[in-house]
């Protein structure tokens, strides 16, 4: 039985997000053939914005070991995909996407937690929330965190086995 961390947010440095192998189902990704994800967190400076008005925000984040495209979707209000959720619901997450999106600029050190996706075979970050670190101190804090969670956590041979 393989380990599952699906609807955890997953601390990973960007080398380990881009070395993930995807499963059958488009939504799930593989970590070492052992652990299951779905969701990340991710630590590091924005180093590219592509900003498009009522349709997205697309930007990269490199933490030293790799860079990583991030989309954050503006257009919940126009969108079928939202068309059939509750209109409030739907204007408070357009209304927190939007206040994200001013804050994105290059050079800013940014906490993202998002759902792994792929997209033209490319791994993805889609934003659900996004956190400027103004303490520089941060990003190595990140790595430590990660390195921890992976040779004490993520790598660590399930009991059920």
């Amino acid at each position: 039985m393989e380990n599952s961390l699906q609807n955890t947010h997953v601390k990973l440095l960007a080398f380990d997000l881009l070395s993930l192998t995807p499963t059958p189902d488009p939504t799930i990704f593989s970590r070492l053939g052992k652990l299951l994800l779905s969701r990340v967190e991710i630590l590091g400076t924005i180093t590219s914005r592509d900003y498009k008005p009522n349709k997205f925000l697309k930007f990269t984040i490199d933490d030293g070991t790799g860079s990583v495209s991030c989309l954050l979707w503006l257009n919940h209000l126009n969108s079928p995909y939202f068309s059939r959720r509750d209109p409030s619901t739907v204007r408070l997450i357009a209304n927190v996407a939007a206040g994200f999106a001013p804050q994105i600029k290059v050079g800013v050190v940014c906490r993202v937690r998002g759902k792994i996706g792929s997209y033209r075979g490319e791994v993805q970050v889609t934003v659900s929330d996004i956190v400027i670190e103004k303490d520089p101190n941060m990003e190595v804090l990140h790595w430590l965190d990660c390195m921890r969670l992976a040779r004490k956590c993520y790598d660590v041979e399930s009991k059920l086995n």
